[in-house]
């Protein structure tokens, strides 16, 4: 009998994309005016994020910091940023925060 292969020491690396300025109709492409809105006061926040999260600051500057790494990625206002399923980081935020965010459902693949 096979056993499945699980490379549970070789994990992926989880990268925090940045996609600085985009366009109106890069906006538009992505609905972000029909996501829900959430902020947050200057602070240090530690997040693990249960879904990829997608997100559009409105406001705000963040300096996140990735479990188990020693670099930081920063963003911040007319900024879109995805955040992978799995990812645990601090953010170190210096300007209070307002963003649009979508987080991915969960799905099965059925293909």
């Amino acid at each position: 009998m096979a056993s499945p292969t699980e490379p549970r020491s070789t994990t992926p690396s989880l990268s925090i994309i940045v996609e600085s300025n985009p366009s109106n109709s890069r906006l538009s492409e992505l609905g972000i005016k029909s996501w829900p809105k959430w902020g947050c006061a200057p602070g240090i926040y530690k997040l693990k994020f249960d879904a990829e999260e997608t997100c559009y600051l409105v406001k705000g500057k963040v300096k996140a910091y990735p479990k188990g790494s020693k670099e930081c990625v920063e963003f911040g206002a007319g900024d879109v940023v995805v955040i992978p399923k799995g990812l645990s980081c601090t953010w170190d935020i210096s300007v209070a925060v307002d963003k649009y965010y979508k987080f991915e459902s969960p799905s099965s693949s059925t293909s």
